[in-house]
C-alpha cells in the first residue's frame, strides 16, 4: 500500500489514501478529508479544551404537533419564543424574523426540559449548511427551542458569548461539520457536539462583538433606507396614509351601525375606526384606482402534506416563509425539499425565473408577511413547486400595468393593511385568491410607472450596498479569527 500513489491530476481533497493504522471509529471518507485531519491536528497542539468542559446542561426540543396548533402554539403578543435553525445566527445574536410562538402550557409542560433562559448557548445540531451554528440568549429572554437546535447552559453568559464565537468562526464550523453524520441531512449526536476542541480566547469575542455592532448599523441604516420606500411612493400616488393608532383601550372601542354588520362579517377588528380612515385616504389618490383582477389573475398552489418533504432535492416546496420583508425571494430561508419526479407530476404548479408571486399566510400572527408579493429568481435552475398558501399573480394586462409597479404597490403599507383587514383571523391570518384580487391599487400612466420602478430600484440597491459592506466586514473578520487560531 505504502508504494501506492494516486495521480497530481485528482484532486487531493477528494481522493486520498489512508492507511488502516490511522483509521478511528468511523469510516466514512469525509471524516478523514486531509484539510480538515490537517486543521484538527494544527487545533490539538494549542492544548485546547473539549466543548464538554463548559456544560452544565444539555438539552434539545421537540416540535409540538402544526395540525393540533390550537393546543401549542400561541399568537407573539401572548406567547413563548420557539426557536429554530433560521432563527439563530453566525454572528452569534438570534434572530427573530419567522419566530414561532407556543403557549405557556406547552412551555411549562411539553417542552419544560428545554427551556431557555438569558445566557444560555444555542446551537444548530442537525440541517443542511453550516454546522454548529450558535447563539447567546439575551438578557431578560425566556423562551424554547425545537429538535433541530439543543440548549447548553454553561453557567455564564460571557462563557456562552465566547463559545458561539469560536462556534461560528469558520474553523469552528469545519470542526463541527467533521464529526457529523447523516449524508443528506448533516446531524451532531451529543458526543460529537461535545467533542468539538475550543480555544478560548478573548480576542475572538472581541473581533466578533466589533462585526456585530457594524453589523447592526449597516442594517439599520439599510432598514431606514428601504423604509423610506414607502413614503416615497405615497408621495408620488398623491396619498397620504393615517397614523396608525396606538394599541390602548381609547383606540379598540368604537360603534358600527346594524347597516353595516348585515350581510357582511361580523368580528370587531373589520370595522376599526382605523381601516375605515385608511379607505379614505387611499380613495384621495390622484389616480386612478382598480381593481387588482383588472390587470392580473391568481393562480393557488398545491397542497403538499409534511408527508412529501423529502430529505434533499433539486425541487424545493416554495412556501410562504421564502418571502422575506422587503420584496426579497429567498428559496434556502428553511427550505423544504420534494422528491425530483414531483417536478412533472405537479408540473402545473412549476415556477420560473419572473414570476410574481405573493403570501397569503402571515408569518405566526405577524402581517409583516401577509401580502407581501416578489419576484421569482432561480439561478441554480432548481425546481421550485408552488405551495397552497402562495399565490402566483399571472396573465397581466400589460398595457396597463407595469410589472414592476405592480410589486411595489402590493408591497406597500396600504395593501398590506387592507389584507390585513380581510385575512380571516385565527393562530395566523390567511387571505383567499378573492380577496388578494378585490384590492384597490393606484394606477398612474405606463411612464410615470417605470419612473417609480427606477426610482425605488436605485433605493434598493443603496440598502443592498450597505448589505454587501456587511458581508466584506464578516469575511475580514473570519480571517483575522483564522489567523489567531492557527499563527
Amino acid at each position: 500500500m505504502s508504494s501506492y500513489t494516486i495521480s497530481n491530476s485528482l484532486n487531493p481533497q477528494r481522493i486520498f489514501i489512508l492507511q488502516k493504522s490511522e483509521l478511528e471509529k468511523r469510516l466514512d471518507p469525509f471524516f478523514y478529508i486531509p484539510e480538515l485531519l490537517e486543521l484538527e491536528k494544527k487545533i490539538l497542539t494549542k492544548k485546547p479544551k473539549k466543548l464538554r468542559d463548559y456544560v452544565v446542561s444539555i438539552s434539545s426540543g421537540a416540535t409540538p404537533k402544526t395540525t393540533e396548533s390550537e393546543l401549542y402554539y400561541a399568537e407573539k403578543e401572548n406567547g413563548i419564543p420557539f426557536l429554530r435553525v433560521q432563527n439563530l445566527s453566525p454572528t452569534g445574536v438570534l434572530e427573530f424574523d419567522d419566530c414561532k410562538y407556543i403557549n405557556h402550557k406547552t412551555h411549562n409542560g411539553m417542552l419544560k426540559r428545554s427551556q431557555v433562559s438569558a445566557g444560555d448557548l444555542l446551537v444548530k445540531i442537525t440541517g443542511v449548511g453550516r454546522m454548529a451554528v450558535a447563539s447567546v440568549a439575551p438578557d431578560g429572554f425566556i423562551g424554547n427551542i425545537n429538535q433541530h437546535v439543543c440548549v447548553i447552559k454553561t453557567g455564564s453568559k460571557e462563557i456562552s458569548e465566547t463559545l458561539a464565537a469560536f462556534l461560528n468562526s469558520d474553523i469552528g464550523e469545519k470542526l463541527a461539520s467533521r464529526r457529523s453524520t447523516g449524508g443528506t441531512r448533516p446531524a451532531l449526536d451529543y458526543p460529537a457536539l461535545l467533542s468539538i476542541p475550543i480555544i478560548q480566547d478573548k480576542r475572538i469575542l472581541q473581533i466578533t462583538n466589533k462585526v456585530i455592532e457594524q453589523k447592526q448599523k449597516n442594517e439599520a441604516e439599510a432598514e431606514k433606507i428601504l423604509a423610506s420606500i414607502d413614503n416615497i411612493l405615497m408621495k408620488e400616488l398623491g396619498i397620504t396614509l393615517p397614523i396608525q393608532p396606538e394599541n390602548i383601550i381609547k383606540n379598540r372601542i368604537f360603534i358600527s351601525t346594524y347597516k353595516q354588520l348585515s350581510g357582511n362579517r361580523y368580528d370587531p377588528f373589520y370595522y376599526k375606526s382605523y381601516f375605515v380612515e385608511l379607505e379614505n385616504c387611499i380613495n384621495k389618490s390622484k389616480y386612478k384606482l382598480i381593481k387588482l383582477s383588472s390587470v392580473c389573475d391568481l393562480q393557488n398552489g398545491y397542497a403538499f402534506k409534511s408527508s412529501d418533504y423529502t430529505e434533499f432535492s433539486e425541487t424545493l416546496n416554495v412556501r410562504m416563509s421564502n418571502i422575506r420583508p422587503n420584496n426579497v425571494f429567498d428559496p434556502d430561508y428553511n427550505p423544504r425539499y420534494l422528491p425530483n419526479e414531483y417536478a412533472e407530476t405537479y408540473k402545473d404548479f412549476l415556477l420560473i425565473d419572473g414570476d410574481v408571486i405573493i403570501a397569503m399566510t402571515d408569518m405566526a400572527g405577524d402581517p409583516k408577511i401577509l401580502g407581501v408579493p416578489t419576484i421569482i429568481s432561480n439561478s441554480n435552475d432548481r425546481k421550485l413547486l408552488l405551495n397552497q398558501r402562495v399565490g402566483k399573480l399571472f396573465d397581466f394586462n400589460t398595457s396597463i400595468i407595469n410589472i414592476g409597479y405592480l410589486k411595489e404597490i402590493l408591497g406597500a403599507r396600504m395593501v398590506k393593511e387592507y389584507y390585513n383587514k380581510m385575512g380571516a383571523r385565527g393562530v395566523q391570518i390567511n387571505i383567499s385568491s378573492e380577496q388578494i384580487l378585490s384590492a384597490r391599487i393606484p394606477v398612474p400612466p405606463l411612464d410615470k410607472q417605470s419612473e417609480i420602478v427606477k426610482h425605488i430600484t436605485d433605493i434598493r440597491q443603496q440598502a443592498q450596498q450597505l448589505k454587501d459592506k456587511t458581508k466584506k466586514l464578516l469575511k475580514k473578520a473570519s480571517d483575522e479569527i483564522e489567523e489567531i487560531l492557527l499563527n
